[in-house]
Formats: structure tokens, sequence, C-alpha cells
């Protein structure tokens, strides 16, 4: 069942008196119990895509067009208030950095506590047993206990799981991971991530990742978007897109993954370029390996091969 369907999603930032558009015509969909993947570099419209579902987008950023369907309802067109009803309580966030989402001020307990008051309706002892319980569902030892804790007194994976837990307290049908592994180490990286596959699993919740991290994507997700430059490059199921990856964009990617039958890594040339850069043909054309002349002037239509999205003139040049 489709729960979240994105279509044709266009934002525009404005920066000294200018409209610069950051995202352009973005469109998936996500199904219960799925793990999407939003990945590409730094810069490329992960984390905006992700802030226009929440309705979080800052002062000077805009959406010009384009809907995103939950529950049959455009949440374009609600207000303030109607997103505050969905967010957190049915789509939640699992920001980057736990340290800056948690207050240094307020315990643990008390700042999962408000969050049961805020969205289940919740107070006094029934609010302290259901957060102890969504302490223990995310594997913090000692979940009474901890209740006490500051945000200090945690590790940076346990801090992790501290803001899962408010993530699924409210039991969110869409929980949205921007980079949840950042800052952490290799062994705790891991176990965030059997964390989220677990509470996919057994709550059948929907995610969407956000990352820059290849590996990650191939191990965690179920379908991956490739974005660059506010694009959507190729959009397909992990296996596929690793199997047979469409978009020089993405094999490029793919290459960079550390091989343990090379000493080489291989590096993608040039900068991802910025929001204020205009272009009228394919945006990574100067980076690509496969370019032809048309490529600087032509804009690919993206368009379905097989089973999967892919916006390139060279792909279908040769699949014409």
């Amino acid at each position: 069942m489709c729960l979240l369907n994105v279509k044709n999603l266009n934002l525009v930032f404005k920066i000294d008196g200018k409209e610069y558009k950051a995202l352009h015509n973005v469109s998936f969909t996500l199904s219960e119990g799925e793990m999407l993947a939003l990945v590409g570099e730094s810069g490329c419209g992960k984390t905006m895509t992700a802030m226009s579902i929440l309705g979080l987008l800052p002062a000077n950023a805009g959406i010009i067009s384009g809907e995103i369907i939950y529950n049959k309802r455009n949440l374009l067109l609600l207000n303030e208030k109607e997103m505050r009803s969905i967010r957190g309580r049915e789509i939640a966030l699992v920001p980057q950095d736990p340290m800056t989402s948690l207050n240094p001020l307020y315990t643990i307990g008390s700042q999962i506590m408000e969050v049961m008051e805020l969205h289940r309706n919740l107070k006094g002892k029934e609010a302290q047993k259901a957060a102890i319980e969504v302490l223990e569902q995310v594997k913090i030892p000692n979940a009474k206990e901890r209740l006490k804790s500051y945000p200090h007194e945690f590790s940076g994976g346990m801090r992790q799981r501290v803001i899962i837990a408010m993530a699924i307290a409210c039991n969110a049908g869409i929980i949205i991971a921007d980079e949840p592994t950042t800052a952490l180490d290799v062994t705790v990286q891991a176990q965030i991530m059997e964390l989220l596959k677990e509470i996919q699993k057994e709550h059948k919740t929907s995610f969407i990742l956000i990352s820059h991290d290849f590996g990650l994507v191939y191990e965690a997700a179920d379908k991956a978007c490739v974005m660059y430059n506010g694009h959507i490059v190729e959009n397909s199921t992990s296996e596929e897109l690793f199997k047979n990856p469409k978009h020089p964009y993405t094999k490029a990617l793919i290459k960079t993954l550390p091989d343990f039958n090379s000493v080489k890594l291989e590096a993608i040339e040039g900068q991802p370029p910025s929001v204020k850069d205009i272009f009228t043909g394919c945006p990574f054309e100067s980076r690509c390996k496969y370019r032809m002349p048309e490529c600087a002037s032509v804009m690919p239509e993206y368009k379905k091969i097989n089973d999967s999205f892919v916006s390139c003139l060279l792909y279908e040049a040769r699949n014409s």
C-alpha cells in the first residue's frame, strides 16, 4: 500500500533577492513497511526533500509546485496547526545530530514524556511507563533508571537511540532518518541500522533514509533514489541499483565504495554544483566520463527503463 506519494516537487531558495531552484520535479513513492533511501553528495537536495515533507523549510525556501500526498491528503495544502498534528505523531524525524536535538537542561525521561503528553495525551505514571517501554524497545539498559539521566551522560550511540525512541513513541507510520549514523563508529553504526531494521519489521514502519553512504544504502534500503543537483537521476530497488546501475553518477558513486580486492579508491572528478549554478543540459555533464556533445544543452527526460527510472541521454541513446 502506498503511504506517501511525492509528485513533481519544485522548490526554490531566495538569496540576495534572487530565486534559485533547489529541487526539480522530485517524484517518488513510499509504501507501508518500506525503507527508501535518498542518496547523493552533500547539497544534492536530500534534506530539503525531507524537510518539505515535514513542513520545516527554512524561511528563504519555498515550494512553487508539486504535491506531497500522505493518507490521501496533500500536505502542502495544510496549515501549520494541521501539520503539527501530523509531524511527530504520524511522520517523525530522527535528526542528524542527537546532541543538538536533545535539550541538555532536561532529563531524557522528561523529554520523552513530553512527547507522550503532546501526541498521546499520556501524563504522570502512564507517560513514565510508556517512556520506559520505548527505551527498552531501543535496547537501552536499565531504562527506568536512565530516565533520570541527562543527554551528556549518554554516549553518541545511546543518544541516537533516545532520539529513535522519541520517534517511535507515538507509533509514527513514517520515520525520516537524516544521516542517522553520522559521527558514530563502525560498530555502533551497524547496531543503529540493525535497530531501525527491527523497528521496520516489527511495526511495519516506513522509513526515508537520508544518506551519502552507498554501502549503508545497499545494506539497509529496499529502494533508492539517487539525487544530484536537486534532481532524482535514478530511482530503483537497491538490488537493481547495485547490480545494474544506469546513470553515470550512480556508477561513479558505487565505484567510490571500498573494495577489499583493490587498494585503490576511485574518486569523482570535479565538485558538485551550487544551487546558484544554472544548467541548460544535464547538471552532471562536466563530471561525466560518458558525456556526449548534446549533454551540455539538452536536459534528459526522466523515464522508465525496465524496472528503474533514469534521467540520462547516454542511456537513452544506447537503448532506443
